[in-house]
């Protein structure tokens, strides 16, 4: 575990209503002999979860408590939360945590962020919250130009370059820009949090088989071979366009460090098909370490103790190893 001298991960409260609390309370459990972190959120809410809790005035607090019990920087909820039952007022302090968060890992008394699954309903009607989700509200937080969503898993590691958008709005938005900024970040992020030199980057096609030679349409001709090649002058060891439904078979996963996909269910249905409750999502082109479980809210679940920590124990490590590698 942390000796003290490291700074610990900041864990922010998330949804209050969700399985959030739930899943903090069994990382502890799993890692308090192996690393630090401090849940940022209301300490009474957090003690309903099974594990001992320390309030902590500072997160440098942490480690010392670690060991003992789950270290909580209180922060207070407007109402106690209902299992399942989102309540907008507590939306302000959901949204305070995060920025908390950020702030104490800019001045370098933490060493990353890691974040509990949001409501973005619940922070919209409770704050007028106006991010489509956590990435872009980091990216406000910290100044970063282009937050790249990776997801990371033990088969595979995946990135769509559009994410939350409709099938139908996809080919619109798609260009050889976006491409080739997407596959800049990412290769560049490989390296400085993933100490991969020259990381290989597959680069999937939008249409069946790639587009066939234009025969099934031409954004691959266009749009997505152009990048690559732009991409491969940079020196960024990238190639496709991959028809998507090969690029993801055990044999064609050995070829490759990232994918960087076209669209959202492109990514990450494979990923979540091998490794849903060890996957991490991981925000790429932010001046700070941040990861999440790769899950949601999860209310249908939230209070029946079934919920499976596995993802967030997966983040928590990721941040630390990130962390470590940015000295």
């Amino acid at each position: 575990m942390s000796n003290g001298a490291e700074p610990p991960l900041l864990l922010t409260c998330g949804e209050p209503a969700g399985i959030g609390g739930e899943i903090a309370a069994k990382a502890w459990e799993a890692l308090r002999g192996e690393l630090a972190f401090a849940l940022i959120g209301d300490a009474d809410w957090a003690a309903g979860f099974g594990a001992p809790v320390a309030r902590i005035g500072a997160p440098e607090a942490a480690s010392a408590a670690m060991a003992e019990a789950l270290p909580v920087l209180h922060r207070p909820f407007a109402r106690p939360p209902a299992p399942g039952r989102p309540d907008a007022a507590n939306a302000p302090a959901v949204i305070a945590a995060i920025e908390t968060a950020v702030a104490l890992v800019r001045e370098g008394r933490g060493a990353g962020v890691v974040t509990l699954p949001i409501s973005k309903k619940a922070l919209r009607d409770g704050a007028g919250f106006a991010h489509p989700g956590h990435t872009e509200f980091l990216a406000a937080l910290t100044g970063a130009a282009r937050p790249v969503m990776m997801l990371a898993g033990p088969s595979m590691r995946v990135v769509p370059t559009t994410i939350h958008v409709a099938l139908s709005a996809v080919p619109a938005l798609l260009s050889e820009g976006l491409i080739v900024e997407t596959g800049r970040i990412l290769a560049a992020d490989l390296t400085r949090f993933f100490g991969l030199a020259r990381p290989r980057i597959a680069v999937t096609g939008l249409n069946p088989h790639a587009g066939e030679g234009g025969v099934m349409g031409r954004e691959e001709i266009e749009i997505v071979a152009p990048a690559v090649a732009t991409l491969r002058g940079e020196g960024i060891d990238a190639f496709g366009p991959v028809p998507g439904d090969a690029a993801f078979t055990p044999a064609a996963r050995s070829g490759w460090d990232a994918a960087l996909c076209m669209y959202h269910d492109q990514a990450l249905i494979p990923l979540k098909a091998l490794d849903f409750d060890t996957a991490v999502n991981v925000t790429l082109g932010l001046p700070i370490v941040r990861t999440s479980p790769d899950h949601g809210t999860a209310f249908d679940i939230a209070g029946a103790g079934r919920a499976d920590p596995g993802s967030l124990i997966a983040a928590l490590r990721t941040a630390r190893a990130m962390a470590a590698r940015l000295g």
